[in-house]
């Protein structure tokens, strides 16, 4: 009897040992931002403003349950494609729409004008005529995982443009880009990263799209 208790206490002695030799959680989660802003080159081909060398930018959309959460999202697709989770350990500096609304800013004002038209302010003018406004929606923003192995970082933006008048406002065009960036490595990090890379492309593909539309209708 004393010798079954005597290897008992050598067992648990044991066990508390390995565990004391596990990696322990981060007391903090790790913060992430979208990153320095890319170098023209890199963000986009010169691009020229020419119908919209000046616009306002109107505050960004998102989900309502997401607006203000700094969660770092990722989704098991391969196990449960309907299931959003978060990152126990991983944050954004700030909310997601808002660091996409800044990196929009930045680079869209690398070729043409930006003004503001967020918090529900008037639409500047220019020669007597509202500037076109800008609205954009976060729809998607995570980190998707297609298999135990291979993930993405999924970006799907909304776009639209509309010119203010008295009557109602004009609708200019409206566009969707939908990015999936593959992720370097299956953990927050990477996927932040990824998440970055789509947000700097879905910018040029912005730049772009801007710069094929035609100029607003004359006025009646």
């Amino acid at each position: 009897m004393r010798a079954t208790t005597m290897l008992l206490a050598a067992l648990l002695a044991g066990g508390l040992s390995a565990c004391g030799n596990l990696p322990s959680s981060p007391s903090q989660p790790a913060r992430y931002d979208l990153g320095a802003l890319p170098a023209r080159a890199d963000a986009a081909p010169a691009v020229a403003a020419t119908a919209f060398p000046v616009l306002a930018l109107a505050d960004i959309q998102a989900r309502a349950q997401n607006e203000n959460s700094t969660s770092v999202l990722y989704r098991l697709a391969y196990a449960d494609a309907h299931a959003l989770h978060a990152y126990a350990y991983a944050r954004w500096s700030q909310p997601p729409a808002v660091l996409v609304q800044q990196r929009m800013r930045e680079l869209l004002s690398q070729n043409r004008t930006i003004l503001s038209a967020e918090g529900g302010a008037q639409p500047p003018l220019v020669q007597g005529r509202a500037v076109p406004v800008l609205t954009l929606a976060l729809e998607e923003f995570e980190h998707a995982f297609s298999s135990s192995a291979r993930s993405t970082g999924v970006l799907r933006l909304r776009a639209t443009l509309v010119e203010p008048r008295r009557g109602g406002d004009v609708l200019l065009g409206q566009q969707v880009f939908a990015l999936q960036q593959p992720a370097t490595a299956n953990n927050a990090a990477a996927g932040a990263q990824a998440l970055s890379q789509a947000v700097n492309q879905a910018g040029a593909q912005l730049q772009q799209w801007l710069a094929q539309l035609p100029p607003p209708p004359p006025r009646q």
